[in-house]
């Protein structure tokens, strides 16, 4: 095994940390496994703690345009309170249970190009340092799944997928980004909307579907963008192609229209979207805002028309690359440290 040193404030000869995530994809609200292998260093070292950040890479929307960055969106403290010896290898077991928010990073094993992660910190005589970042994939929830597979069984392909950073208004968002999955209009559809994105926030007791349609002008009308929001319970039986249908023709039905009445945020890199209050009905919301389409750092996974049902295989090469120079970029960042 390939410990990765510790360099910056805790100096040379200092302990090596490697965190091993068990290999079964998590679901958002699961258990988080492994275990952090400590290698000591040339003396012994008083392990103060060792923390456990997930990290996500989000986009953000401000004045100047949109701009990239990684977010720390919960930490855990996993181990801590004891002496390494010199050279001692010591493994420390943690199990962690994500937040309901956590988005998706695959689909049917396939990468939606999502870029999330679990950085190591360690703590030793009252400096900390970073260790290394794994990739942590989490798969959707039966629920999500279900949804997803109704959109493709009406015909709605897989465009692409981003985290924005924002508040989605009169929802009980909990983490400062949420998930956008953008879905290309199936063909009875397509001379209507341009897309649609989809935002699933779940809690403990189901999940609320946020769905935004960029919908499209006619001969004397601009388009303009819908939103509204269904919730669902985790185990609810329906069936889901008519519902997802429902769903759909309210929102092409649902004519408010989106803008310049939006609040955002100036003057900070990073400006929360702002939300009107929303009108319930029954089951189903209609909000008065919502920020416009973002643009997704996974690049578009296929031709129109392909069913998110069979998305396996149509995620483009370039995602992948994407992933990879994520965490081999931080671990640079380490090193030069």
């Amino acid at each position: 095994m390939v410990f990765k040193r510790l360099l910056g404030s805790l100096g040379v000869g200092a302990p090596t940390v490697d965190t091993v995530l068990d290999p079964a994809p998590v679901l958002p609200g699961g258990t988080l496994t492994g275990q952090v292998h400590l290698q000591g260093g040339q003396a012994d070292f008083d392990i103060e703690h060792i923390t456990l950040e997930l990290v996500a890479r989000v986009e953000a929307e401000h004045e100047d345009g949109e701009s990239e960055g990684v977010v720390v969106f919960d930490r855990f403290t996993v181990g801590g309170g004891f002496r390494l010896g010199a050279e001692e290898p010591r493994s420390v077991p943690f199990q962690v249970t994500l937040p309901w928010e956590t988005p998706i990073t695959e689909l049917y094993g396939q990468p939606l190009g999502i870029v999330l992660g679990v950085r190591t910190e360690l703590a030793v005589a009252g400096a900390k340092d970073k260790g290394d970042l794994d990739q942590l994939t989490v798969t959707a929830l039966p629920v999500q799944e279900a949804v997803l597979e109704a959109f493709g069984q009406l015909g709605f392909g897989f465009k692409s997928a981003d985290l924005e950073y924002g508040h989605i208004g009169g929802t009980g968002q909990q983490l400062p980004f949420y998930q956008e999955i953008e879905l290309v209009p199936a063909p009875q559809y397509a001379d209507r909307l341009n897309e649609i994105e989809l935002t699933f926030l779940a809690g403990p007791g189901g999940l609320e579907v946020v769905l935004e349609a960029d919908k499209r002008g006619g001969l004397f009308s601009s388009g303009h963008d819908a939103v509204t929001r269904f919730a669902v319970g985790h185990h609810d039986a329906r069936d889901w192609a008519t519902e997802v249908e429902g769903w759909v023709r309210q929102l092409v039905e649902h004519h408010t229209t989106y803008g310049a009445q939006g609040t955002y945020g100036h003057g900070t890199p990073y400006a929360d979207h702002g939300h009107h209050d929303d009108h319930g009905n029954g089951g189903h919301h209609h909000d008065d805002h919502r920020s416009g389409p973002g643009v997704g750092t996974a690049v578009a996974a296929g031709a129109a028309g392909l069913a998110v049902g069979v998305v396996g295989g149509m995620v483009a090469a370039e995602v992948v690359d994407e992933v990879g120079d994520f965490f081999e970029g931080d671990d640079e960042e380490e090193d030069e440290g």
